[in-house]
């Protein structure tokens, strides 16, 4: 979370060292709404990682696609917001059997994905933003267990800090496309069975990169 945080200073510091047009320019501030879609790559983090097995799949990728809305306002020169997400991914592993301990060796499904931050920015032009971003990520990913001739289903639900950083572009005095790049590390987890079992809350080290594009309405 300190990394997230300590982007989000500097590039506020950024931000309001810049010239005053993005508080003279309404076209970057109101509330939007988003389509994304984009490539997603999950992988054990630094802790977790099997440098000594070439033959296992330590990550899986997929696409990623979903909804994002914000607000946006200026401030100083700079631009300020907070936004949120839903997305999902077809990430997977290709592999039959799964164990929990060791992401990357079993049965891996990516779900669902919520996010909620602040991003702050400049403008490049009066129609291009730039940006960095920061704030809270859960994601589940369902695993499917296979012990002793049983099966058995279960969703990890992780906790975790995202960053990232962009840039924007306006077509329009509303509709806007935009491309970004985010790092996500979860770091808190907890797994969810069958019956509404849960387990006791547990560290984990887990990686998450992606590329993202939207098309978006500014109202």
């Amino acid at each position: 979370m300190y990394k997230g945080l300590a982007l989000l200073a500097a590039g506020s510091a950024i931000a309001l060292a810049a010239p005053a047009t993005a508080q003279q320019n309404p076209t970057f501030t109101g509330p939007r709404v988003e389509a994304l879609v984009g490539y997603d790559i999950n992988k054990p983090g630094s802790s977790q990682d099997i440098d000594n097995a070439d033959d296992l799949d330590q990550s899986m990728e997929g696409a990623s696609y979903g909804v994002g809305v914000g607000y946006d306002f200026a401030a100083g020169g700079a631009l300020l917001g907070i936004e949120g997400e839903y997305t999902g991914s077809s990430a997977e592993t290709d592999y039959d059997t799964a164990a929990v301990e060791t992401f990357g060796v079993g049965a891996v499904e990516a779900g669902r994905d919520l996010y909620v931050g602040l991003r702050a920015g400049i403008l490049a032009t009066p129609r291009a933003l730039v940006y960095v971003k920061g704030g809270y990520t859960n994601a589940s990913y369902n695993v499917l267990t296979r012990a002793g001739g049983d099966t058995t289903d279960t969703d990890i639900n992780l906790d975790g800090y995202r960053i990232g950083a962009g840039a924007e572009y306006a077509l329009s005095n509303n509709l806007f496309l935009k491309g970004e790049y985010r790092y996500s590390n979860y770091g808190d987890g907890e797994v969810r069975g069958e019956g509404g079992i849960r387990s006791d809350r547990f560290d984990i080290d887990m990686d998450r990169h992606q590329v993202m594009a939207g098309l978006g309405y500014r109202f």
